[in-house]
């Protein structure tokens, strides 16, 4: 994208008040966007962002600032301001550059880009036709398709020079289904870091029945009972409450700031001994993957949990510096506009060896879970809120009628040491997590899990 000589020249630019550090990140991404409204085409976009951003370290300190545009004059001046917010006053070295090779875990066979519009905008009317031949119940389907192409570049001055590419695609349904006075919502959105071919295996009539299919579901549901009970989390959806319960208070920058439940645990059992977890960047096309991360560290698996024992933290280069550990690969950030934060790529907690339907057959009375909604994470003390889109009673081990307005009411070390029973399924959810005003795309994935005691917000009997 830009020559090595001219990043070298811009790192020199930057470390000219010294630091420890000075990182160039180039980015270019191309992307598409289609959405279909109860058959209307109501966007269809192609856009083409570039950009650079420069920062420049020391401590736990730095300087950024950033340029939408890439010639030398725009780049200096990046760098000029970077480099502002040290007070030295004797320039840094900047080591030769030498690129680094990934392994191209993110290839995409069929790219999105070679693929016309029709034939994108086709897929959204088979989501459409799929999730209403689910139903005449069915009354509003919307159908979003994304797919995008970004190549990114960084230099730093301790001599990493990284190329790699990211393509990305998604189809999403969103389906409204209505009975009398009673409306419920539905939704389902796989995604991968792939091409097309991605789609042999989700194809888009499958996410739009998929979406229906819950949507109609829930006009049977009655309200949820309240009180403490087990409750068993269906494939995949354990993973979502993993990222946001446990996965937030790991981040370095948490426990930093004395703001993480799992400061100082180390060593300790902070879970079932049935809970093994991970942070893996490396899964072939997964969401949150990659070969590098956004300081040009190699992606890593990072073991969180053996055992229910905490293993360590997810670390960027700054905080692992300041911890004296090596960095995990976990700095991310939204765009060439934003600078590198700690975050999750793909968490999951592995299976385990019971039978998903034992599991379920061995549960008295309790609540399965099949889809969470929003909720609130404090990682300070690891208490949650979530709230259940779909879920259905379990009595005498067997699912029965669909429940709503559920909430799960928790503290994460209590809740995950409550698990009892660990399913040998698996499934991952993707999704795009929010953390100080950036959006990152993580995956997170977990098999069918038992809770045996979590108190269950609800106001039915």
């Amino acid at each position: 994208m830009l020559d090595p000589d001219l990043l070298t020249d811009v790192l020199r630019t930057a470390r000219r008040r010294g630091g420890d550090v000075a990182e160039v990140f180039v980015e270019e991404r191309s992307s598409t966007a289609v959405r279909l409204d109860d058959g209307t085409i109501e966007e269809l976009t192609t856009g083409l962002d570039r950009g650079a951003g420069v920062r420049v370290m020391q401590g736990t300190s730095y300087g950024y600032a950033f340029s939408n545009r890439l010639d030398p004059a725009s780049l200096h001046e990046a760098a000029e301001a970077a480099s502002a917010a040290l007070r030295g006053d004797a320039p840094g070295a900047v080591v030769d550059l030498t690129v680094r090779e990934g392994e191209g875990r993110n290839r995409a066979d069929r790219p999105a880009a070679d693929v016309p519009a029709a034939t994108k905008v086709g897929w959204l009317r088979e989501v459409d036709a799929a999730a209403r031949g689910v139903s005449p119940e069915v009354l509003q389907v919307v159908g979003i398709y994304g797919d995008s192409l970004q190549r990114r570049q960084i230099a730093a001055s301790d001599g990493r020079l990284i190329d790699e590419q990211r393509p990305r695609i998604r189809v999403v349904a969103q389906v409204v289904a209505k009975r009398g006075d009673v409306i419920q919502t539905g939704w389902h959105g796989p995604a991968a870091c792939a091409g097309v071919e991605f789609l042999d295996v989700h194809p888009p009539a499958e996410t739009g029945r998929r979406a229906a299919e819950r949507a109609v579901t829930m006009l049977d549901s009655i309200p949820a009972p309240a009180g403490e009970m087990a409750v068993v989390v269906a494939n995949g959806c354990g993973g979502v409450l993993f990222h946001e319960a446990v996965g937030h208070p790991l981040e370095a920058d948490a426990v930093d700031k004395e703001a993480s439940v799992y400061r100082g645990l180390v060593g300790t059992r902070c879970a079932s001994e049935l809970i093994n977890g991970v942070d893996d960047a490396t899964i072939a096309n997964g969401w949150g993957s990659y070969d590098f991360d956004d300081e040009g560290e190699p992606a890593q698996r990072t073991v969180l949990f053996v055992d229910g024992v905490l293993q360590g933290f997810l670390q960027d280069r700054m905080r692992a510096a300041k911890m004296g550990v090596a960095p995990t690969g976990n700095g991310r950030r939204e765009s060439y506009a934003h600078p590198p934060v700690v975050r999750m790529t793909n968490t999951n907690i592995l299976p385990g060896t019971t039978d998903p339907e034992d599991v379920i057959g061995t549960t008295d009375r309790g609540i399965y879970v099949t889809g969470l909604s929003g909720g609130q994470v404090n990682p300070a003390t690891g208490d949650f809120v979530f709230g259940v889109s779909e879920g259905f009673l379990i009595q005498d081990g067997r699912i029965g009628t669909p429940v709503r307005g559920a909430n799960l009411i928790g503290r994460a070390i209590d809740v995950m040491s409550s698990v009892d029973a660990v399913g040998s399924d698996f499934e991952s959810w993707e999704g795009v997590c929010g953390k100080d005003g950036q959006g990152a795309p993580v995956g997170s994935g977990a098999p069918t899990l038992r809770i045996g005691r979590i108190t269950v917000g609800g106001t039915g009997a």
